[in-house]
């Protein structure tokens, strides 16, 4: 259908009646949801390979294949999602609140059941439960995820205060990763060795602690604005496809997002191996959760001042830098010991902490050049594309993973490895890293476009964009 030649652009009405001004309430609501979700995605990202190897007995390969399948099912149930997201209408409750208030109680209940093991079954069993189980428990996480992260857009217009959800965000994901991550393995394994009874227990308290802070996510949060469209009803999926493929910012970014979640859920899944293998102390990954905790909060009050005189994409680009360099020194030092390994790498953790504590502006910054580009406000649909890059990034992880860990002789069923897989364990843990931490940086660099003059003149030209139309 033909365009006329000037597109109007979306209505941002703001609810007349009585509502709080956006504040910290607001923020904290938001980093709970985040608080929420991590409880499981990241104890599923550092552990659930290790359980399915370890306790259901599983080939590393069969569960590599697992993932690559669960996780490209999920980036097509994202965009799914969001588009029937962005067709809803706001009810008195709001328009994304209401579907985390109904999906997050079946998406743990799904949670805790990936976990359960019931003795003496077949590994034909085990293998039918882990696929059921887990492919089920992703599709319902994007039922929650997806209304969560398309949330920002309404409940403040201001960008300045929207930054301040993205960081809010960040905290309360690693504030769950500081629990996993700490506490975890003090439950989760048993005598160096990964115990069923215990994995079920660490699951069912991390489901309480989910529901817990998706209910607070729910009632602390408040959707101020209704995103009315007067073209929305002329607006198809080929349409919208077409704008963002015109859009270059959101493209690299979705190629780089993809890059760093592969490295980023590899790292997590092989420093397991490395710690109860490589290292004998799987306890010692409490101390590197915590450490890429606190590396993170380190770098959380650094980054506001930073962006604000270098920009967003140079500080990102720094910090990928500064990690890819720490984790080819870790490849070249392979006789340190857990402590040493540790010490050295909490500066690759800062590093590429600053990506993650940025990212979620790049985005926001992709749906706005998506509006100047094509005139539609379609905050949902431009998050579920980029949340679709993520799954596809957890997908080649997942697989390239098991994968990996099959393909340097892992045997679950050794009592020690030989010196030959704990030097290719090594290897996949530091060499592999610092090769794809490296190639995200040169993404960055030279790639895409928007550097912070062409961030401030993108807001000035949107602006007027707006006040034209």
């Amino acid at each position: 259908m033909a365009q006329s030649a000037k597109v109007q652009a979306p209505d941002f009405n703001v609810e007349k009646a009585a509502v709080r001004p956006f504040g910290m309430k607001d923020k904290l609501g938001y980093l709970f949801g985040d608080f929420g979700n991590d409880f499981f995605f990241i104890l599923v990202a550092s552990f659930l390979m290790v359980y399915y190897t370890d306790v259901y007995g599983l080939n590393p390969a069969f569960v590599g294949t697992l993932f690559l399948v669960a996780r490209l099912w999920d980036a097509v149930a994202d965009v799914s999602w969001g588009r029937f997201i962005d067709t809803r209408k706001s009810g008195k409750n709001g328009k994304f609140r209401p579907w985390i208030f109904r999906m997050s109680f079946p998406l743990v209940v799904t949670g805790v059941l990936m976990f359960v093991h019931i003795p003496g079954m077949s590994t034909g069993f085990y293998e039918a439960y882990a696929f059921v189980t887990y492919i089920l428990w992703g599709t319902l996480y994007s039922t929650v995820n997806i209304p969560y992260g398309s949330m920002a857009s309404v409940i403040t217009g201001d960008p300045v205060e929207r930054t301040s959800l993205s960081s809010w965000r960040t905290l309360g994901g690693n504030l769950a990763g500081l629990i996993i991550n700490v506490v975890g393995p003090m439950i989760l394994f048993v005598n160096n060795k990964a115990d069923a009874n215990h994995f079920l227990l660490g699951a069912i308290i991390f489901g309480v602690l989910a529901i817990a802070c998706y209910m607070a996510c729910y009632k602390m949060s408040v959707e101020r604005i209704t995103i009315t469209d007067s073209k929305k009803e002329k607006v198809n999926l080929g349409q919208t496809l077409k704008g963002l493929a015109k859009n270059k910012p959101l493209l690299w970014i979705l190629i780089a997002s993809l890059a760093f979640m592969v490295t980023f859920m590899l790292i997590g899944a092989v420093n397991v191996y490395l710690f109860k293998d490589y290292f004998g102390n799987a306890k010692a990954l409490s101390m590197v959760g915590l450490i890429q905790s606190v590396a993170v909060f380190v770098g959380m009050p650094l980054v506001k001042p930073l962006v604000a005189k270098f920009g967003k994409k140079e500080v990102a680009a720094a910090g990928l830098l500064l990690a890819a360099v720490v984790y080819g020194v870790l490849y070249l030092l392979p006789n340190l010991n857990a402590n040493q390994f540790i010490g050295i790498l909490a500066i690759a953790m800062f590093g590429y902490g600053l990506f993650n504590l940025v990212v979620w502006a790049f985005v926001t910054d992709v749906i706005d050049y998506h509006e100047y580009l094509t005139g539609l406000r379609e905050d949902g649909t431009v998050y579920s594309i980029y949340s679709f890059a993520r799954k596809v990034g957890q997908a080649i992880a997942g697989g390239v993973g098991g994968f990996a860990i099959a393909s340097v002789g892992y045997n679950a069923t050794l009592k020690a490895q030989t010196q030959e897989t704990l030097n290719g364990i090594h290897t996949l843990a530091t060499l592999v890293p610092a090769v794809t931490l490296l190639v995200i940086f040169l993404i960055l660099v030279f790639l895409y476009p928007l550097n912070k003059k062409k961030t401030q003149q993108l807001a000035i030209d949107l602006a007027e964009k707006r006040k034209a139309s």
